[in-house]
């Protein structure tokens, strides 16, 4: 350990009475400002006017915790327990912590002239995982622009549907939270079973579906496509994000329209166009949205086994959706692939993948199955409950999916923090998270090689 240096104190003393600022890795500012969003969300929901029962302090951090990781487990319901006030500091929250704060800290600066400093230059290239500094302006206004617009649009459109059944106030406030909400993959709902009574309303299915898909693919896929407007001129890293997307989700959709058809319980009660919607929606949302049409807690184990795995993958990188992101799934199937027919180099649409984005990969599947394992075990130990439910739980909390077999208002306060952990830990990042811990550092050792046996 440092010996205690009184010039070394000095410095430093001087260096953050100067700046404001202390020696901090980007990662770990990150945690802090997105910790801070979600401590000024827990005062603001724990006050008398945010809620129509007095929430408790942890209720209402758990819920402020859910909106900024726009994850959606909730202790309770937003719709029946929460005042107009609570729903829109939650939706707020939501927002802020969708698209980052670092997000309108960079559009701050720009709007007032500033340039910015090497420190802010490095978080924002953390933030919006980006290598180049001139990319970040224009990254963060595509964010900002792109967010507002399909929102609007979105909030419109369901405004005017909804109109038919709600009184024209009521149904704008109801679709602009909800137009949030699916863009930020949240899955917070101001109606009672989420989105239940929609099932076979092919409008609100169609319309929340596709805020989803556009929010979890990515800004630099949808600016890529905006900007290209062909498929031949888009970028490989595009055209690979695009095809996993519709792989997942028309394998989701199709494998739970076979599994659950017949199961009165699910899809087998509604007409083949609803049982259609039903299973398009729930293959969606498994992609770290949280809506549901249906009682999940029917679903077959082989369907929940499959939704978990859709959360698991989760969306885009630079995206309002988490999990391991489908990028990382694509680039370990395509090392997998390379090894087993002695292929050279890892390829993707005839792109050669950098081994550090292999390892890079590697590690956050590795990290991210690890706290998963790690958190199964402790619930287990927590509480008395189905196994597969558990591990339904976690997943959703880590990936910040935000589905629920209707455990996590009922879990034990220890079950409930470590959920809280989770969805934390699952917004910034499993990587991000130990990249705060400890700076990396490049040794200049080199060792010889060695024969090590594995598989």
């Amino acid at each position: 350990m440092r010996n205690w240096d009184p010039v070394y104190s000095l410095s430093s003393y001087r260096r953050v009475r100067r700046t404001g600022l202390l020696r901090a890795s980007p990662p770990f500012v990150l945690a802090v400002g997105f910790l801070c969003l979600i401590l000024l969300g827990t005062l603001l929901l724990w006050l008398p006017i945010a809620s129509l029962r007095p929430l408790t302090l942890f209720q209402a951090f758990f819920m402020a915790t859910s909106a900024v990781t726009v994850t959606g487990l909730t202790v309770v319901d937003p719709a029946s327990q929460l005042s107009q006030f609570g729903q829109v500091v939650l939706i707020l929250l939501v927002q802020l912590g969708g698209l980052g704060f670092v997000t309108f800290a960079v559009i701050s600066a720009i709007t007032l002239g500033h340039k910015m400093s090497l420190k802010h230059q490095a978080l924002a290239l953390e933030a919006f995982n980006q290598t180049s500094v001139s990319k970040i302006r224009h990254t963060a206004f595509l964010v900002f622009k792109t967010s507002i617009i399909i929102e609007a649009v979105a909030a419109l459109i369901l405004t005017l549907w909804w109109w038919r059944d709600l009184p024209l106030g009521t149904a704008s406030y109801r679709a602009i939270f909800h137009a949030i909400a699916a863009f930020n993959n949240a899955g917070l709902s101001l109606f009672p079973s989420s989105l239940a009574q929609f099932v076979a309303d092919p409008v609100t299915i169609l319309m929340v579906s596709s805020l989803i898909i556009l929010g979890g693919i990515g800004f630099p896929v949808l600016g890529d496509i905006v900007k290209k407007k062909r498929w031949t001129r888009l970028l490989p890293y595009t055209k690979v994000i695009l095809l996993g997307t519709l792989t997942l989700n028309l394998t989701g959709f199709v494998s739970i329209w076979l599994l659950e058809f017949n199961n009165p319980a699910t899809l087998g009660a509604l007409s083949v166009p609803g049982q259609a919607l039903a299973a398009w929606m729930q293959s969606v949302t498994a992609r770290t949205a949280g809506f549901t049409t249906i009682d999940i807690t029917q679903l077959h184990d082989t369907s929940t086994l499959l939704i978990i795995m859709l959360m698991f993958i989760g969306g885009g990188s630079l995206s309002t959706a988490s999990g391991i992101k489908i990028g990382t799934f694509i680039v370990l199937l395509a090392a997998v692939y390379s090894y087993i027919f002695h292929k050279k180099e890892v390829v993707l649409l005839k792109r050669s993948i950098s081994p550090d984005t292999v390892q890079k990969s590697l590690a956050l599947v590795l990290v991210t199955t690890a706290l998963a394992f790690c958190s199964v075990l402790l619930m287990t130990i927590f509480e008395d409950v189905p196994f597969i439910s558990i591990l339904f739980e976690v997943v959703s909390a880590l990936s910040t999916t935000g589905l629920s077999r209707d455990l996590t208002p009922h879990l034990s306060l220890p079950s409930q923090v470590l959920l809280t952990v989770l969805m934390f830990v699952g917004r910034l990042g499993p990587l991000t998270l130990v990249y705060s811990l400890a700076t990396r550092k490049r040794s200049r050792v080199r060792y010889p090689e060695t024969e090590f046996q594995v598989g």
